[in-house]
């Protein structure tokens, strides 16, 4: 991607970010941070600029560069192309997920975030051609040693805060060595809500890793005059009951968002 200026004016950005922004994690009880660019201004807001450096995990975030990558080497032949259930119940970190258990084409993978769609899929791409695309792309740290399929759920693959919203800018920009169409039917995969001024496109991830839940919300606001870029992670001990824990990743977010004026 063409390198993007990080503007360090101290109060509007980066401590202003962290501190005007970091007492919302401080009063939920939260641990993580918010990454945000303001692609009209060209300005980076972090809730905690350490934090949007750490790579972790990108859990079912990797489905917007992996539903490209699906398009892009044919292992769909398009968001339509259904693929059959093997008829067995299916479940995440030892929780059932019934809504996965039917067959299931690209569109209702991505929105249900099937894991079995997305690891069956994957088997039609050599792992050395995904390192080869993931390294073109800058997305994540290539190691891709993960002997399972979905090595973006357990492994050492990993990606930053900021290096998704780098990679979602990339996105929007078609600055991505897919093609055009491709790009844009992954762009109609991702919208999750549209009102009159304002689209996002987004995807939730969840992982777990050294003991902890790792909760992503990544994507982008459109409106009729911006466009805002953003990654939240939280973080909490696995052991640690917080029935809002996967709630939080958008309320967060979306608090933010609208102090900034964004929508």
């Amino acid at each position: 991607m063409k390198p993007i200026p990080i503007i360090f004016i101290i109060f509007t950005t980066t401590l202003f970010g962290q501190v005007k922004f970091q007492s919302v994690y401080d009063s939920l009880q939260l641990e993580g941070s918010t990454t945000i660019y303001d692609y009209k201004h060209k300005q980076w807001l972090f809730t905690d600029i350490k934090d949007a450096e750490i790579a972790t995990l990108p859990a079912s975030t990797f489905k917007i560069p992996h539903s490209l990558i699906l398009l892009e080497y044919r292992a769909v032949n398009d968001e339509n192309e259904i693929y059959q259930w093997d008829g067995e119940p299916k479940s995440h970190f030892g929780f059932p997920f019934k809504v996965w258990e039917h067959d299931t084409d690209l569109k209702t993978a991505y929105k249900n975030s099937t894991v079995w769609f997305y690891v069956k899929a994957s088997q039609k791409i050599k792992r050395n051609k995904y390192k080869s695309i993931l390294k073109k792309i800058g997305y994540g740290n290539n190691d891709l040693s993960e002997a399972g399929d979905d090595f973006w759920n357990y492994g050492d693959f990993a990606i930053s805060p900021k290096n998704q919203v780098e990679f979602l800018i990339d996105l929007y920009e078609n600055n991505l060595p897919f093609a055009e169409e491709n790009m844009e039917k992954v762009k109609q995969l991702m919208i999750s809500e549209r009102e009159e001024n304002y689209t996002f496109r987004d995807k939730t991830g969840w992982a777990r890793d050294n003991g902890k839940d790792i909760g992503w919300w990544v994507g982008y606001l459109t409106t009729n005059d911006n466009v805002y870029f953003f990654a939240t992670r939280l973080t909490k001990p696995i052991a640690e009951e917080n029935p809002n824990f996967f709630s939080r990743r958008k309320q967060v977010t979306q608090h933010i968002l609208k102090k900034l004026n964004a929508y």
